[in-house]
């Protein structure tokens, strides 16, 4: 084995590069961005989505956030499909937490985008603006699937504000390898983009209880089929794309994680089914005191295989782990 070792700049300056480069005018990163209500579509009740949804404003079009509960803050960040994924552990954990999702640009309820607008680059700036515009702090990082690149890219610009990170199903690092390279190229390729667009093939398994429907009922899986229209599958393949040549933004992830963020302290939550690609042993590798869980019987999505599970184990740990350092964010002190 090789080990390459590398030195970073001082965090100050790592955070400013970072600032600088998802955001040349800098104006989306250091400028909260103004909060408008949405209104609640007629395909999402509250009876599947009891939580109130308003926008913010970035790069001329809308981010659709939520931010129920009090306490200390958790940051849910997936890139893909919608937020809708995390309400299930959401709704258990707002009783004890303040706990802010969003969707990525040109998913869920955010504003479509044509397919160029379509990044991690983008995902990562809506992080930023997310974490800006609502003022969080000493919050914890709660990563899935693209969301983990994005999420960490997204939050370096505010280091020292980040406390922990729990990944769930996802990774932080360049994807190598034949199978992942593969995947990604399959993914992102324009056959299988307009094949589910045409033929929503994807998201009617993920909504079954291989994907995210093990605990919804059939209200649910509608509402959340319903969110993911033909633009945003489109969305949904433009992010697989890009993911597999976002070099510039894999650097910054590799830079937060052997500068800021190295002693912070990291959970994996993986289904027992879903890590082909061994993520939960490289998460291992790089953080070695990782507490690593494995939901058994778990697929893609664990927080909606068992999101009582997710729940505890989140707590618990954010108990042991996380809140013996000093700061804590609430709707009191914003």
């Amino acid at each position: 084995m090789t080990v390459v070792t590398r030195t970073f700049p001082p965090n100050d300056s790592l955070q400013t590069h970072l600032a600088t480069r998802l955001s040349p005018t800098g104006e989306s990163l250091r400028t909260p961005a103004r909060k408008t209500l949405l209104v609640r579509p007629d395909w999402l009740p509250e009876s599947v989505w009891p939580f109130q949804t308003f926008g913010l404003e970035m790069d001329h079009s809308t981010i659709a956030a939520t931010d129920v509960g009090q306490g200390p803050t958790l940051l849910f960040v997936h890139t893909g499909v919608w937020s809708f994924i995390w309400r299930d552990v959401i709704g258990r954990l707002s009783q004890d937490f303040r706990c802010v999702c969003f969707d990525a640009p040109g998913t869920g309820q955010s504003s479509r985008l044509p397919g160029d607008a379509i990044s991690l680059e983008r995902s990562a700036r809506a992080v930023a603006t997310v974490i800006r515009s609502l003022d969080l702090q000493n919050f914890t990082l709660v990563m899935h699937d693209l969301g983990g690149p994005a999420g960490l890219a997204g939050a370096a610009s505010t280091a020292e504000r980040v406390r922990g990170i729990v990944g769930v199903n996802c990774f932080g690092w360049k994807p190598t390898g034949a199978l992942f390279r593969g995947m990604l190229a399959l993914m992102g390729s324009t056959p299988i983009r307009e094949l589910d667009v045409w033929t929503e093939f994807l998201n009617r398994i993920t909504s079954t209880n291989f994907g995210i429907g093990r605990h919804m009922d059939s209200a649910s899986r509608q509402a959340f089929r319903a969110g993911i229209d033909r633009q945003g599958r489109r969305a949904f393949h433009y992010y697989m794309r890009d993911a597999r040549n976002c070099d510039s933004l894999y650097r910054d992830v590799e830079r937060v994680l052997c500068g800021p963020f190295k002693s912070l302290p990291l959970m994996t939550i993986f289904g027992e089914r879903n890590d082909p690609l061994g993520f939960q042993p490289q998460w291992k590798a790089l953080f070695p005191s990782a507490r690593q869980i494995v939901v058994a019987g778990g697929n893609h999505f664990p927080m909606c295989d068992d999101p009582e599970l997710v729940a505890d184990a989140i707590r618990s740990w954010h108990a042991e782990r996380v809140s013996p350092n000093p700061g804590s964010s609430s709707p009191e002190a914003r």
